[in-house]
């Protein structure tokens, strides 16, 4: 059947925009593109060390075989959450299929209609999804703009606001930024939720194993696990495999399980899926190599982008996300094409994924890339842009 004239026409603006999304196909280029850092996706030693701790148990089943509450609560999540809770130094854990099911779940369900969320503008859209399925009312404040925030809880807090005062007032950021790479002030931003008594909620998918001596993040590398109401932690990313976890009280453990409809109605992960997390995390735990090289990189990335002249092109990181600012959709779309050409996979952000104007290259580091392929990948950007 031909698809209806509304969506087709949709289809056709986006094309006709630059903006038309396509399924990639692996081309064996250099990675500067996946969310691998540490290389864990691809590591021998995680995907047989799963192998034997499933040998070990007698473990030998395909699917969780339904909902967790139901039939898909096998005995691995339990090691494993108790695992990721004591790794950041949490009361609980409660893993999800995925962060994008995370955020949806808590976000869906915690802020309640007399609440109120402010958020970061460039939070993920899993969270603004959640958001929008919550019954709260929401406001969003500038990118790690904490003066425009105090102004907001202010607003919301004094009596004369012409409505009633919310019960609770949520403040929403990332610990990384996944467009941008770069972090809020925790210190002022702690500060301001202990001053004004909110809740603050954290997804630190881009920082589990690039922040902190053991990869734990930047909220708790900073010692504000205790300051902080959830964290999300995603694995797809440093991780390198698949799922995610809400870290907080058991209260908020309790409820997720009784009021997320994320996490309540679909099928738990396989038992495969689980151990994967335990193992990686646990590889993780004494894996100082591979963190050390990402840090490495990303002090080197830096001062090249600097060395050749780059650093106004670039959004300020130092993460494993680097950005430069390439607007038009057609521009920033040529150079990663010849940057695919000469042997490097680093890929387009175009509108309307980040604003018009805003569009950029996104080149992700990894331990396992060279300082001579970052020299190279950054000198060739310099000759195509200047």
């Amino acid at each position: 059947m031909k698809l209806p004239k509304s969506l087709k026409t949709k289809l056709e603006q986006r094309e006709a925009n630059k903006a038309l999304r396509t399924l990639p196909v692996s081309k064996g280029l250099i990675d500067f593109a996946s969310n691998d850092y540490l290389g864990f996706a691809h590591s021998e030693t995680i995907f047989n060390a799963t192998h034997q701790y499933l040998l070990d148990n007698n473990i030998k089943i395909n699917g969780a075989t339904g909902s967790r509450l139901l039939s898909g609560n096998h005995s691995l999540y339990h090691t494993t959450e108790t695992f990721i809770a004591n790794f950041h130094q949490s009361e609980t854990a409660l893993i999800f299929n995925s962060g994008y099911d995370a955020n949806v779940g808590f976000f869906g369900s915690v802020p309640q209609r007399n609440d109120v969320i402010l958020y970061d503008e460039l939070c993920h859209a899993s969270i603004r999804d959640g958001i929008q399925m919550s019954h709260a009312k929401s406001f969003k404040f500038q990118h790690n703009d904490l003066e425009e925030l105090e102004k907001l809880i202010i607003k919301f807090q004094q009596p004369e606001t012409r409505n009633a005062q919310p019960e609770t007032i949520f403040i929403v950021t990332e610990s990384v930024f996944s467009m941008d790479g770069d972090c809020p002030n925790f210190e002022e931003l702690v500060a301001l939720s202990e001053k004004y008594k909110t809740y603050l909620v954290v997804d630190e998918a881009h920082a589990l194993g690039v922040f902190g001596e053991r990869g734990e993040g930047v909220v708790q590398s900073l010692g504000f696990q205790d300051k902080v109401f959830a964290r999300i932690m995603t694995f797809g990313k440093g991780l390198g495999c698949h799922g995610a976890a809400i870290l907080g009280s058991s209260e908020l453990n309790s409820y997720l399980v009784n009021f997320a409809r994320s996490f309540i109605y679909t099928t738990g992960l396989s038992p495969h899926s689980v151990a994967t997390i335990l193992v990686a995390y646990k590889q993780l735990e004494v894996e100082q190599n591979a963190l050390n090289a990402l840090k490495n990189n990303i002090t080197h990335f830096n001062q090249e982008k600097n060395r050749l002249g780059l650093k106004p092109l670039f959004v300020y990181s130092k993460s494993a996300i680097q950005c430069a600012i390439i607007p038009g959709n057609e521009s920033v779309k040529n150079i990663a094409k010849q940057l695919q050409e000469k042997g490097f996979d680093v890929k387009p952000i175009l509108s309307p994924t980040v604003p018009e104007g805003q569009e950029r290259l996104r080149f992700c580091l990894h331990s396992y890339n060279s300082e001579t392929e970052i020299t190279e990948v950054l000198q060739l950007l310099s000759t195509f842009v200047f």
